[in-house]
Formats: C-alpha cells, sequence, structure tokens
C-alpha cells in the first residue's frame, strides 16, 4: 500500500534556536548524504506520540534506517524518508514509498501540535492507522495537516541541510536519479 508522509513537531521554539543537547529527547541523530549533506538532529515527542517515537527509536537502534532515501520531496512542503523496506540505496527506487518494517502498524496518535516549518510527522495511507516507519520533514507550514497525521518530532539542530535535500520532480516528488540518503541514524537519550 503507498505510504503517504507528513509532519515533525516543532512546538513552541523556533527551529535552531536550540543545541542538540536542550531537546528533552530521545534524539534522532541522522546523518545525512548526498547533495545535502551533514547532520540532522530531531527532538522526539515521546508525550506527544509515545508509540511512534517507541517504533522509530526502536527501528533506528536495529539500523533500520541506515541508507535509507528521500524517495519524495517537494520544494516549499515536505522531505519524506524511512521506507525500510524498499527505500536502502541501490534497491528499485520505484517501490520505495510503498513498504514500511516487519513492525506492526500503528495506532493514530493526533494532537494539536501544528505543523510548522520543522516538525516531523509519520507518513501513512488514506488509513489513519496505518503509519509504520516513514516520516517526514516540514520545509514550511503545513497547518491542513493539522489533526491528520501524528506529530512525532521537531529539528533542533540541522534545519539547513533539510533545506538542501534533493528536490524531487512533479506533483508526487517523486526524486529521480540518486536520492540523498540517510547514510546513518542513531538514537541519543
Amino acid at each position: 500500500m503507498r505510504k503517504l508522509a507528513f509532519a515533525l513537531v516543532c512546538l513552541a521554539a523556533p527551529v535552531g534556536a536550540q543545541d542538540a543537547t536542550d531537546g528533552p529527547g530521545p534524539n534522532l541523530v541522522i546523518e545525512v548524504a548526498g547533495e545535502a549533506s551533514g547532520t540532522v538532529v530531531i527532538d522526539l515527542l515521546e508525550d506527544v506520540a509515545p508509540l511512534h517515537v517507541a517504533q522509530i527509536t526502536a527501528l533506528a537502534e536495529e539500523g533500520a534506517y541506515d541508507s535509507v532515501v528521500f524517495h519524495r520531496v517537494i520544494e516549499g512542503f515536505m522531505a519524506q524518508t524511512g521506507d525500510v523496506e524498499f527505500g536502502k540505496l541501490g534497491g528499485d527506487m520505484r517501490m520505495a514509498g510503498r513498504g514500511g518494517s516487519a513492525l506492526d502498524d500503528l495506532p493514530a496518535e493526533f494532537s494539536q501540535v501544528p505543523f510548522d516549518r520543522g516538525i516531523v510527522g509519520m507518513a501513512r495511507s488514506q488509513d489513519p492507522n496505518s503509519a509504520n516507519s516513514q516520516f517526514f520533514i516540514m520545509f514550511d507550514e503545513g497547518y491542513f495537516l493539522n489533526e491528520q497525521y501524528t506529530v512525532v518530532g521537531r529539528v533542533i539542530e540541522g534545519m539547513e541541510v533539510v533545506d538542501a535535500i534533493k528536490l524531487g520532480q512533479g506533483p508526487n516528488g517523486a526524486v529521480i536519479g540518486e536520492p540523498d540518503r540517510m547514510d546513518s541514524v542513531s538514537v541519543k537519550r
């Protein structure tokens, strides 16, 4: 089933206002490689979406996100990644975005956290209870997503790296050629 992606929680602090040690954590540390290169730190919001944060941290700790591409990137909207089933660099990129992980899909944990710039949300199909491993980072606000997608975090460092991720083409934002990737993903508690 094709996964859609949206969101990351920005809360009250503006993106870049904190350093990686200021977020209560756990923090997802993503080393991005490709046209964009650098480190992105996401403060995961356990109090907002505990089930989703637990799943993301479990996948990161087992190395499932390493070498997963940003397969859908729409200018002025968001960059989507996290397809650990079909989205590994070197795989069939035509399938990227359709998979999840071996873990179960999650029930929605919608909140009132707005989809501001730098918010990280969980991708899902039309079924609100279908989020699994894919997530997206907002380039700009997308309030039409509010209370429709689960917010799991907010970028607290490296938004300039997110802004440099290779853009996709067309209305669905599919990345042509070699997409940028999450070279390695770790969790800091």
